[in-house]
């Protein structure tokens, strides 16, 4: 790679992991809030996707709309900060994915669980939200799982690579343990899937100049 385009690309990578990182910041920000602001529902029993209708919904939506610019932001990134010989595109696809389901759940009215005929936004919003969870932390794991064969970014496989795992494995134990609390449940997946998120926009952040050489 010419050493210019190497030097754009590594600008590109390093901006893109401190617009991810704001992202990401804004977006645990308002759902943190909105757990002791909306005093109508049980942040225990309630998951996120209720939050998205009533009171301040509106913030939320942005924020999930934020939270979708960052997963794509993350993939264009990390795709920025490998050379060419060694860029994968499906991580970048699987971010992609999980930020466009993020941003359908987020303007697709739930279906709040009192009874009465699920509407048609109800039943596209249970449908793009598990693909948000499942294309986001496939995209994790992938791309955590290719930190390790590259010298610049192994040193955050470990870390990377477990947190990922433990993320994906939570998601199906709140998929699949329905008696477990659901508010409470998803909302541990979502924070752990939040830690990675922030930890990796970090590390684009500090993209090695060498690492595109």
């Amino acid at each position: 790679m010419p050493a210019v385009a190497a030097q754009r690309s590594l600008a590109r990578a390093r901006g893109m992991g401190t617009l991810a990182l704001a992202c990401v910041l804004a977006f645990t920000t308002v759902a943190t809030v909105l757990q002791g602001v909306r005093a109508d529902l049980d942040w225990v029993r309630a998951p996120l996707s209720f939050y998205l209708v009533g009171p301040h919904a509106l913030w939320l939506q942005v924020a999930y709309i934020a939270l979708a610019i960052a997963l794509a932001t993350l993939g264009a990134g990390f795709h920025a900060a490998t050379p060419p010989a060694r860029r994968s595109v499906v991580p970048m696809l699987l971010f992609v994915i999980g930020a466009m389901a993020l941003a359908v759940t987020a303007m697709a009215e739930t279906d709040l669980g009192r009874g009465g005929e699920i509407t048609l936004a109800a039943r596209i919003h249970g449908i793009a939200a598990p693909i948000a969870f499942l294309g986001t932390t496939l995209a994790m794991l992938l791309q955590s799982w290719r930190f390790r064969a590259d010298p610049d970014w192994r040193r955050h496989f470990a870390l990377g690579f477990g947190l990922a795992v433990a993320c994906f494995l939570a998601l199906w134990v709140h998929a699949l343990w329905r008696e477990l609390p659901r508010g409470l449940s998803q909302k541990a997946v979502i924070v752990a899937i939040l830690a990675w998120l922030a930890l990796a926009a970090g590390w684009l952040r500090r993209t090695p100049e060498r690492s595109l050489y």
